[in-house]
């Protein structure tokens, strides 16, 4: 990986950690899921009229769809307007690594080594310290903890989501995170019609002129322009010209920058709870994603039936954790 490469992936890596802030900035004027729908919804008429949808496995791409486009989103949105700090967030969410290595495990065929055992055991232990901290620093008891359960659900959404990135096979896996914006849009605005009510979105849309109207809508732009559009072109160009399990695990930075962007921007102060549990997390999911994974050997008819890429090794791991990319994280 050549040492341009690595300053792009950092570049990214500030581009994602700063998308909480603008998520943040968004949900201080928009109910959660019609930001969520609203996100995806600025990108989809254009797409529709530029973009030729891409090559597909559709059961897969709707999974993709269902799982980074949808789910994530709605979780993750809702836990941030129920109280999960912004860079608290930022953390919580790479449970999607681990989640991805034992989801591949279960439905690929991957082989898990000792080393990913541990780093996902040592992350477990991690989000423990972070949800016992955040009980006994609230008055709110065990109910300081459904947040962060629904960012942890978040981050096994979007494991689902990298799962079926990886068997929709894409001929373009640009065009495939375009379209997903395309067919997220609907469900998430269904979502927010039954539980927000039709008045709640357009409420919101007819105070745009007002400071958090504008401050939203910044952060609005921000997420569909910066996050996915150059954020996750540039992942894909990277992992197109460099091994994944050497982009992937980069991924794992995310959490510095959007805690260091929350405290500097939002003035969130992390708890020494909060850091020591950020710090056990961010050694556990490095550990488990760039512990090199076994092969397993199969069979020649196991070959021919296997859904995972012809050009992938098949424990290849690493290039389904990290969460990040159009085709794997689709981000």
């Amino acid at each position: 990986m050549s040492t341009r490469d690595r300053l792009l992936a950092l570049f990214v890596v500030v581009l994602w950690g700063l998308n909480f802030i603008a998520i943040r900035l968004g949900l201080d004027h928009f109910p959660p899921f019609f930001l969520a729908a609203l996100r995806f919804a600025v990108l989809a008429i254009p797409v529709m009229l530029f973009v030729r949808f891409p090559k597909v496995r559709l059961r897969w791409f709707l999974l993709y769809v269902a799982g980074f486009g949808s789910m994530q989103f709605i979780l993750l949105f809702l836990a941030m307007d129920l109280g999960m700090p912004t860079g608290l967030a930022s953390l919580v969410l790479q449970t999607s690594a681990p989640f991805t290595v034992v989801l591949g495990v279960l439905f690929l065929r991957e082989r898990m080594t000792l080393g990913q055992v541990l780093g996902l055991a040592i992350a477990v232990a991690g989000m423990a310290v972070i949800a016992l901290d955040r009980v006994r620093g609230s008055d709110l008891g065990a109910a300081a903890l459904l947040p962060i359960g629904l960012t942890v659900l978040g981050g096994l959404s979007w494991a689902a989501g990298n799962i079926g990135g990886r068997l929709a096979r894409p001929d373009d896996s640009l065009r495939m995170t375009l379209w997903m914006a395309v067919v997220a849009t609907p469900p998430l605005y269904v979502v927010s019609l039954i539980v927000e009510g039709p008045a709640a979105g357009f409420a919101a849309l007819s105070t745009l002129g007002t400071d958090s109207g504008l401050r939203a809508l910044g952060g609005l732009v921000y997420l569909a322009i910066f996050g996915t559009v150059i954020g996750a072109g540039l992942w894909t160009t990277l992992l197109g010209r460099n091994d994944a399990s050497r982009v992937s695990p980069m991924s794992l930075l995310v959490p510095v920058v959007g805690i260091t962007a929350a405290y500097l921007v939002l003035g969130e102060v992390p708890t020494v709870g909060e850091i020591v549990g950020a710090i056990i997390v961010v050694a556990g999911c490095a550990a488990g994603v760039m512990a090199r994974p076994r092969s397993p050997r199969h069979s020649a008819a196991d070959a021919q039936s296997t859904t995972v890429s012809p050009d992938s090794e098949p424990g290849d791991v690493s290039e389904l954790s990290g969460g990040k990319t159009p085709v794997r994280s689709g981000r």
